[in-house]
């Protein structure tokens, strides 16, 4: 289940780090809040333009870290929030979960689909 305060960043504009392992150690994407589409059945599904080390690293290994967070909602200790998500991820070319990303975004080569495992608050 997605915590209510993850998605009340989402509402917000913010960047979004995406962390996932090679062969030559750790890798970072950056993308926007805006750009997370979130599932019924509570899936994050990310375009994707680029990503080629990044679908690679997961290809070998599917487990990622991403955060997230925003100034605008209110956190621990005063304004801005965030999360520490861990997760697993795939990517994904065709099919429904593709179409609603392609849909939204026209440039996307693929949908991340990301299972999270763990939605830790941070901020």
């Amino acid at each position: 289940m997605i915590p209510d305060k993850m998605l009340e960043i989402l509402k917000y504009e913010g960047v979004v780090a995406i962390a996932t392992m090679g062969g030559d150690g750790p890798h970072m994407v950056n993308t926007w809040n805006s750009y997370i589409v979130v599932t019924q059945d509570g899936h994050l599904l990310l375009p994707v333009g680029g990503m080629i080390r990044t679908e690679a690293n997961v290809g070998k290994n599917n487990n990622i870290l991403l955060t997230l967070g925003s100034r605008e909602v209110e956190g621990f200790h005063g304004p801005g929030a965030g999360f520490l998500i861990k997760g697993t991820a795939v990517f994904i070319k065709s099919g429904e979960q593709f179409d609603i990303v392609k849909k939204r975004f026209s440039w996307a080569r693929a949908a991340m689909e990301i299972t999270i495992l763990s939605a830790t608050q941070t901020l």
